[in-house]
C-alpha cells in the first residue's frame, strides 16, 4: 500500500497520536455504538449504483449498516478469524454477492488494480489509530481516488485535519489539497471495546480529486509546503529562503503574504501562489 515517492506526512504526524492507543489486539477497538455506525454509513451520503470500500469491518457493526444502504459493499479485513466470523454473521450477503470480504491486510490492497472506479467508490472505516494516516495519504494521492472518505479517526487527529484552532499543519493543508475535510460527529471512547483512552470522531471529506493540482506541480507544493514548516518558531520567509532570498521576498509580494507570517497562518491557495511563484522544480 505504501507508494514510493509519496510524502509520509500523513503518517509521520498521526503516529505521535497513535502512541496512546497501543494494546489492543492488531490496534483495532472494535465499535459497539451502533448510533454511531449509522452516523457513518449516513456521512458518505452514497449515491446510487456506488460501490462501499469498507477497511476493517471487525465484527460488523458499521457493515451492517453499510450494507442497509443497498450499495455493494466490499469490506477489508486483515484478521482471518474476524474474516470467518463475518462470513457466517453475513452468510445471505456474501451469497447474493451484496458484500464481499477479502481478507488481507488493507496496506496490501492493489487500488490502482482493484475493480473500483475513480470516483464511484467511497471509503468508510473505523481503522486503528497507528494507520490513520497512511490509509487516508494512499487513497488521497491513489490513481483511483475515491469520491469520499467517511472514517473513524481519534478526534485529535481529525480536529487537526480540518484546522479547527485555525492554525494550519502539513496534515492539514495534504487533505484539503485533495478534498474538503469537515467532522461530522464526536464518539466518546465508551463506544468501542476494549475503550482506546482518547475519543474519537467522524470525519467525512468530500469532494476528493486533483483539480488543485491542475496548474501546480503535486511534488513542487509539498516540497515547498515541508520546508515552510522545518522549523516552527521560525517565520515562514525563513524556512523558505533555501529556495533564494530575494526570489523569496519577490514571491511573498506578489502573493501578498506578510513577511512576519509562520507557516500556520498561511491558508491553502496561499501556499499554491507560493508553489506557481518560486519556481521551484521537483
Amino acid at each position: 500500500m505504501r507508494q514510493k515517492g509519496k510524502s509520509a506526512d500523513f503518517s509521520t504526524i498521526t503516529m505521535r497520536y497513535a502512541r496512546k492507543t497501543r494494546g489492543a489486539r492488531l490496534g483495532q477497538h472494535f465499535l459497539t455504538g451502533q448510533w454511531a455506525a449509522r452516523a457513518l454509513a449516513r456521512a458518505a451520503e452514497v449515491r446510487a449504483g456506488e460501490t462501499i470500500l469498507e477497511i476493517g469491518p471487525g465484527k460488523g457493526a458499521l457493515t451492517k449498516e453499510l450494507l442497509a444502504t443497498g450499495n455493494k459493499v466490499v469490506a477489508v479485513e486483515k484478521d482471518e478469524v474476524l474474516v470467518g466470523q463475518l462470513e457466517d454473521a453475513f452468510a445471505h450477503e456474501t451469497t447474493s454477492g451484496a458484500l464481499t470480504l477479502v481478507s488481507q491486510d488493507i496496506r496490501n490492497f492493489d487500488v490502482a488494480s482493484s475493480n473500483l472506479i475513480a470516483g464511484t467508490y467511497v471509503v468508510a472505516a473505523n481503522i486503528p489509530y497507528y494507520i490513520t494516516g497512511e490509509i487516508v495519504r494512499t487513497f488521497l494521492t491513489a490513481k483511483k481516488q475515491p469520491r469520499a472518505m467517511a472514517l473513524l479517526v481519534q478526534k485529535e487527529v481529525a480536529e487537526r485535519i480540518i484546522a479547527r484552532d485555525g492554525k494550519e499543519s502539513i496534515l492539514s493543508l495534504s487533505v484539503k489539497a485533495y478534498g474538503a475535510p469537515k467532522i461530522v460527529a464526536k464518539v466518546s471512547r465508551g463506544n468501542f471495546s476494549p475503550p482506546p483512552s482518547v475519543d474519537s470522531a467522524i470525519l467525512l471529506i468530500e469532494n476528493i480529486s486533483r483539480t488543485f493540482f491542475v496548474d501546480v506541480d503535486e511534488s513542487v507544493f509539498f516540497k515547498i509546503v515541508r520546508a515552510g514548516f522545518a522549523s516552527k518558531r521560525k517565520f515562514l520567509v525563513s524556512n523558505l529562503c533555501v529556495f533564494g532570498k530575494e526570489n523569496v521576498s519577490r514571491a511573498f509580494a506578489a502573493c501578498g503574504i506578510s513577511e512576519k507570517a509562520r507557516a500556520e497562518d498561511v491558508p491553502l491557495e496561499k501556499w499554491k501562489l507560493l508553489a506557481l511563484k518560486l519556481g521551484v522544480r521537483s
